[in-house]
């Protein structure tokens, strides 16, 4: 393991998983939300995020969370596992909000400074706009795998939770040719 993908819609986790993967195997976490923006809440170019992406997958280890769906087929190229969260969408609207709440006014880790947390409507209009579509698309993507990765589909908290169980045995016993720091 030295390229992770993982990929699910909004408010399923994938900061979280992506910051406990970093911490049990040491491997650097991106977030696309860093690459997205720009301080002050300011959406980067495409042509830039897809600049960002590649330095990203050319790098030689790397957790690498989120969208940005235009560069996953290079992320897939360059991943040897790949992980879809793929859990409930109250679940996720849940998620959405409390973390909203929790960090108001404050940047969340995953987010470039000047990018204070706010709650914002049209975004959760968006995740139930898109439960479908994107949860069709992520579908269709995580099939796309090929069968020589590491795939992980993961439905529940328990499942995530297992998930990261395991990898800290695989870590401490020295399963996944990883150095123990």
């Amino acid at each position: 393991m030295k390229r992770v993908m993982i990929i699910g819609q909004p408010g399923s986790g994938k900061s979280w998983l992506a910051r406990r993967m970093g911490e049990i195997t040491h491997l650097p976490v991106v977030h696309i939300d860093a690459i997205h923006w720009a301080p002050g809440w300011v959406e980067r170019p495409r042509a830039e995020k897809d600049r960002l992406c590649a330095g990203v997958h050319a790098r030689p280890e790397w957790i690498f969370e989120g969208g940005h769906s235009s560069t996953w087929e290079a992320r897939l190229d360059r991943a040897d596992t790949v992980i879809w969260l793929d859990l409930p969408l109250g679940l996720r609207l849940r998620r959405v909000l409390w973390r909203s709440l929790s960090n108001w006014g404050r940047s969340r880790p995953e987010l470039p400074p000047g990018c204070p947390e706010r709650f914002n409507g049209e975004f959760v209009r968006y995740i139930w706009r898109t439960r479908r579509s994107q949860r069709s698309k992520l579908c269709w993507f995580y099939g796309q795998v090929p069968e020589d990765k590491d795939r992980h589909h993961l439905r529940s908290r328990r499942e995530v939770a297992d998930y990261l169980g395991g990898l800290s045995e695989a870590v401490a016993s020295g399963n996944l040719g990883l150095p123990h720091r």
